[in-house]
């Protein structure tokens, strides 16, 4: 009997680790509650903390919440992919005016060298003006990209919460 009743307690585990951005920790935590992981564990990197979570290898629904699971976890790194969207094409189109520039001033240096002095002024002057316009580049091109993508983004916000909401019905 007590052999049993040893056998009704034994509970296996599944285990997972998750990175994620300090910035999304909590809602990140929160969302796998709902599915009904418990967090064991957390720790910090530079730019990411690692969740050690748990949870009972025999949930009820255990196949639709890995389901929603799996959407939530697409949702939410599509979430961090537009965030990196977001300042990604702004960078590259700043960075690529700016090395312009700086091969404007290469130019301008070989002909001061070569005793080109009007030649020298000439690639000055757009060196100078491609070296100050990449930060209005960036500020236009960031509000533009980030005004597009927050409408995506809310949109796998709704796809989290519904995911979650239907996750917290199957495990009651």
């Amino acid at each position: 009997m007590a052999e049993n009743n040893a056998r009704n307690k034994f509970v296996m585990n599944e285990y997972i680790d998750v990175n994620v951005k300090p910035n999304l920790v909590q809602l990140c935590s929160d969302c796998y509650k709902e599915l009904g992981w418990v967090v064991i564990n957390t720790s910090s990197a530079v730019n990411s903390v690692t969740m050690k979570m748990q949870r009972d290898r025999k949930i009820k629904n255990r196949a639709a919440l890995c389901d929603l699971q799996r959407k939530y976890e697409q949702a939410f790194s599509s979430i961090e992919k537009l965030e990196r969207t977001k300042t990604g094409k702004a960078m590259g189109i700043s960075l690529g005016i700016g090395i312009v520039g700086t091969a404007f001033m290469a130019g301008s240096v070989f002909a001061s060298l070569a005793s080109m002095v009007p030649l020298c002024i000439i690639l000055a002057i757009p060196a100078f003006i491609a070296w100050a316009l990449p930060y209005f580049f960036y500020k236009k091109i960031y509000f533009e990209t980030s005004t597009k993508v927050d409408v995506m983004i809310e949109h796998n916000y709704d796809v989290i919460y519904d995911s979650c909401e239907k996750a917290s019905h199957l495990l009651k």
